[in-house]
């Protein structure tokens, strides 16, 4: 155990003394801040941009339907000819010209109606202007039958059903949705991670061998020991860059708002599909969203989030490890990275098709026992309500898969960390299993 503690601080300070390593560890969150914060500001600029549109209506039916609004501005033109009203919008730099011709009946008006522009416009504005038209065109439509179209409106009643658990817990019907993104992140996360330090621990183990490093050192620590300090060690160094980048990601966030006024947020999706909600009055979107976050188990998904985070990190960490002991160089270690990488991809893929049409289904719960898989999977699941004892069977059989998985990594590494000029194959790893 002295051995162990004296490893796993020698590859922490080694990692965290790397010029490399505080390089990225300050560099990477002004990068990431500076990415979201120019990314803000072009969807402010955009957001910002006000459309010019010339509107020739020669049916006379729609001249009070176009209204202005803050971004898009309608320019009604009377008595001008079609070719002269498209190199007037042209001259002008509108945005484009919409043509809307004299016709006998609403059918052949609906297949005539023409938008001209310079380049392909927006898909959001030809839907404002096809949903403005063909409101007006029903309701002429209606009319024509001898039908109030108004009448129609008042009678129409919307159903939103409620939604309620057996046990009385109410729920929203963005319920799925909140749960996945909760769940999905979390397994893209730790997925990330994965790569990241897994990659590290890699070219560490590469990097002692080649520099044979490793020689002096085995001659008194065992491999099962050396190992387990090189993963702990450098698991640690990952720990403490990732807290700083968080530290720092606010820090900077908060210092560009107030800098410069852009809201780094902004960048979201999510955050751009609130804030037009709220700007559209409706409130029914932002309860939605209170009721589900009340209902995630937030306890629950943070305690699991940080045991899979560490078992599932450990176990790949030690594959990573093996696969750096039984090469010379980082190009060698291609062959072996496939078996690796296909159980974290398939985890992804089986959290984002399976779970969130069936969480509780019969793939979702194999999978998120499976030991490689279950980290990504189970994290996925957590939100829509899995028992307590089907998580904790699912973290014991991690871990267990992990000090596995040690013995295992550790049979390659103790022979392949002394070969030297050689590239194994398969065949060859089994064999040194079996010394």
């Amino acid at each position: 155990m002295n051995h162990l503690s004296l490893i796993i601080k020698r590859e922490y300070l080694t990692k965290v003394r790397n010029k490399s390593f505080i390089i990225m560890t300050f560099l990477s969150p002004l990068i990431f801040v500076g990415i979201f914060a120019l990314v803000a500001y072009l969807s402010s600029v955009n957001s910002d941009t006000v459309r010019t549109i010339s509107v020739l209506d020669e049916s006379g039916l729609f001249g009070d339907e176009f209204v202005s609004s803050p971004h898009t501005v309608y320019k009604m033109l009377h008595g001008v000819p079609l070719q002269e009203a498209k190199i007037k919008a042209e001259k002008d730099e509108n945005y484009g010209l919409l043509y809307i011709p004299k016709t006998d009946d609403l059918e052949s008006l609906s297949k005539k109606v023409t938008f001209y522009s310079e380049d392909s416009p927006s898909i959001s504005v030809m839907q404002d202007i096809n949903r403005l038209l063909e409101t007006k065109v029903n309701v002429l439509k209606l009319r024509e039958a001898g039908i109030d179209s108004q009448t129609i409106k008042d009678l129409h009643i919307n159903i939103n059903a409620n939604q309620e658990t057996f046990q009385g817990r109410e729920t929203s019907k963005m319920s799925s949705g909140l749960k996945l993104i909760f769940g999905g992140a979390a397994g893209y996360l730790l997925f990330m991670f994965i790569i990241i330090y897994g990659n590290m621990i890699m070219r560490s183990v590469i990097e002692e061998k080649t520099s044979r490093v490793i020689e002096v050192i085995i001659s008194s620590v065992k491999p099962r020991v050396l190992l387990l300090g090189k993963i702990l060690g450098t698991t640690l160094a990952g720990l403490t860059q990732f807290l700083i980048w968080v530290v720092l990601i606010l820090v900077l966030m908060m210092a560009v708002n107030s800098m410069f006024g852009i809201d780094v947020s902004a960048a979201s999706p999510s955050q751009q599909m609130v804030q037009q909600s709220l700007e559209g009055g409706s409130q029914e979107f932002i309860q939605d969203v209170m009721i589900e976050i009340n209902n995630l188990p937030i306890a629950n998904l943070i305690i699991m989030f940080i045991l899979f985070f560490i078992g599932g990190y450990l176990l790949y960490a030690s594959l990573y490890a093996s696969v750096g002991a039984a090469v010379d160089s980082e190009t060698d270690t291609q062959q072996f990275m496939m078996p690796i990488i296909m159980p974290l991809v398939l985890a992804v893929y089986v959290g984002l098709f399976t779970v969130i049409d069936n969480p509780h289904g019969t793939v979702s719960q194999v999978f998120s026992y499976i030991p490689f898989t279950s980290p990504v999977v189970m994290l996925m699941r957590i939100p829509f309500g899995v028992p307590l004892w089907q998580q904790l069977i699912s973290v014991i059989i991690l871990f267990l898969t992990f000090f596995g998985t040690v013995w295992f990594a550790s049979k390659i590494y103790r022979v392949g960390i002394l070969m030297y000029g050689k590239k194994p194959t398969y065949k060859e790893l089994w064999k040194w299993l079996k010394y």
